[in-house]
């Protein structure tokens, strides 16, 4: 059960959110746009889930039957679409959103659908929806959740409504996390290493293992400028098991090289994630330039987007390594 008051911090979007629920001037088409784990998909459920709500009100009462059909995942005007493979393929949104959209909704006021990853939308399925956009029925409202806006057709964008969502406060994000009755050393760790992403704090303060995960990450960057290429990526590789792990591995690796950005830029060092490890950032700091570290954190955008695309493993952790050791000597 979720409302707009369970939903931690986002406020200017929860009180958007609010006001045209009260106002009633609902657009046809939104974009909310954050990164993984930054609270979009709870906060389009939530929306939808007032939108249908049976008191009409500016929070879902969570007692009507609608309400209750979606908490459920059962409401049959609320849609949510899925994809079997990396995107959506011009079928998958042909059925389950083009075609489907003609259908008059079966009990409620809208019929609602929401896509999330909508970034992985090639160009023929975002001019399938264009056409929905432009001249939709009334009762439509549709929801892209998007990781990378830029990824949209300019005439998708001027047809939503954009709604951006920013890292949550720190201390909203460890009170929230005690409160799910995680402890406090966890809760605080979960909170800073998130940086405001209360999908990822979550996952980091209730895994057991991050802290593992996290000493063995540093083992790797700590140690750039004092071990050799080849046993920096024959470390990684045995990191990298299960291949679970990789993702909470380059959060970490990318969360190192903003520090050492920061120490860099001549930053407060009181706003270093890893305080501890501050004399070992400042050498490296000073031994590299700064085109040497926005590579690094380059780099870590592209080994990700290589595992999307299902680049051998092995092949993304050693272009990777390879990018930590280099250094311009321009």
């Amino acid at each position: 059960m979720y409302d707009f008051d369970s939903i931690i911090g986002h406020n200017m979007i929860k009180e958007h959110l609010k006001m045209v629920l009260k106002t009633g001037k609902i657009s046809h088409a939104y974009i909310f746009s954050g990164e993984k784990g930054s609270g979009k998909l709870t906060m389009a459920r939530t929306f939808a889930k007032t939108l249908q709500c049976e008191k009409n009100g500016t929070n879902p009462c969570c007692q009507c039957v609608s309400c209750l059909q979606t908490d459920d995942d059962n409401q049959p005007d609320i849609k949510i679409l899925t994809k079997e493979k990396a995107s959506y393929s011009i079928r998958e949104v042909r059925e389950q959103l083009v075609n489907d959209i003609e259908i008059k909704p079966y009990k409620s006021r809208y019929k609602i659908y929401i896509i999330p990853e909508a970034n992985t939308l090639k160009q023929d399925s975002q001019n399938a929806i264009l056409k929905t956009i432009e001249e939709p029925p009334d009762y439509a409202i549709i929801i892209l959740l998007t990781e990378n806006i830029n990824s949209f057709l300019p005439t998708i964008i001027s047809r939503c409504i954009v709604l951006n969502f920013r890292p949550v406060d720190k201390e909203l994000v460890k009170n929230y996390l005690i409160k799910q009755g995680i402890p406090d050393y966890n809760a605080n760790m979960g909170a800073v290493f998130s940086q405001g992403n209360i999908g990822k704090a979550l996952s980091y303060a209730s895994d057991e293992s991050f802290i593992e995960i996290k000493n063995d990450a540093l083992k790797i960057v700590k140690y750039l400028d004092e071990t050799d290429e080849y046993t920096l990526i024959d470390s990684v590789n045995d990191m990298a098991e299960p291949k679970d792990n990789i993702g909470q591995y380059f959060d970490l690796f990318q969360l190192w090289f903003r520090d050492m950005l920061l120490l860099k830029t001549g930053g407060n060092k009181e706003k270093l994630l890893f305080k501890e490890e501050y004399d070992t950032l400042l050498k490296q700091s000073e031994s590299r330039s700064y085109m040497d570290i926005d590579n690094a954190l380059s780099a870590i955008t592209k080994a990700r987007q290589r595992l999307e695309a299902n680049v051998y493993t092995e092949v993304v952790l050693e272009m990777l390594i390879f990018a930590f050791v280099k250094k311009d000597v321009s």
